[in-house]
């Protein structure tokens, strides 16, 4: 009586199954699938049913350092991070013996890939776009697997020591070319407020009698030396009385 009471203890210890929220449990009845359970308690047949757990929460995914030829024939060293999920248990365990493996390496082929069609500048300034590239790729290759590929990121890109320090040369030539640029402009538009006031004192010679005025008084009181200063007798008319 003993012994059939152990016996009857362990099958169904063997029997029940507890699920959590986030998981779900594919049964395969005699080697068939018979399709997911849970979450919850459930009862399996023991020796005819086996189940497998899968977990679907967002699992990420670190894409190791790949060194990448770009297409204008830099060496590069990119890695990255994917973020998915289990869509479809029935079709993680079926269809690939390890879907978070097949994954990496899919990722990691996408990656050399993708970044491999685009020159450096581009790596570096359009990195939205790869992402979206390499989103798009492995989402459609991990689709039959039940898998779905929310995101792809680049985390790092790593550039040789020489290629930075021409990067840092342009970026200096870069930003000499705008400040010469912003110079002549200032220049140009000097110019062009001189020769406007030079038009005007031409046309009504009385500003030109101010200004000097104006400039006599800006040097008395910004120097205590004595200063001479030459008055154009043109300044002088008004005050001489014509014989």
């Amino acid at each position: 009586m003993t012994l059939l009471l152990i016996i009857v203890f362990i099958i169904l210890v063997n029997a029940v199954r507890i699920v959590k929220e986030y998981e779900r449990g594919v049964i395969f009845r005699l080697g068939r699938c018979v399709g997911p359970r849970g979450p919850g308690l459930f009862f399996i047949i023991p020796i005819v049913e086996k189940m497998v757990k899968v977990d679907l929460r967002i699992i990420t995914l670190d894409v190791p350092i790949q060194e990448v030829i770009t297409r204008d024939n830099v060496p590069i060293k990119v890695n990255a991070v994917c973020y998915f999920r289990v869509m479809d248990p029935e079709k993680s365990v079926i269809e690939i013996e390890d879907y978070i493996l097949g994954t990496s390496q899919i990722s990691q082929t996408t990656l050399r890939s993708v970044v491999g069609q685009f020159e450096l500048d581009e790596v570096l300034s359009q990195r939205e776009k790869i992402n979206s590239e390499l989103q798009r790729i492995i989402d459609q290759a991990t689709d039959p697997w039940g898998v779905k590929v929310s995101r792809v990121e680049i985390k790092d890109v790593q550039i040789p020591a020489e290629m930075q320090r021409a990067i840092a040369r342009q970026a200096e030539a870069e930003r000499d070319r705008r400040a010469k640029i912003i110079h002549a402009d200032g220049e140009y538009q000097a110019a062009e407020k001189l020769t406007q006031a030079a038009r005007i004192m031409s046309e009504v010679p009385a500003t030109i009698q101010l200004r000097y005025l104006q400039t006599l008084a800006e040097i008395s009181t910004e120097n205590n030396s004595v200063t001479v200063f030459p008055v154009p007798i043109d300044l002088l008319k008004s005050f001489i009385k014509e014989k």
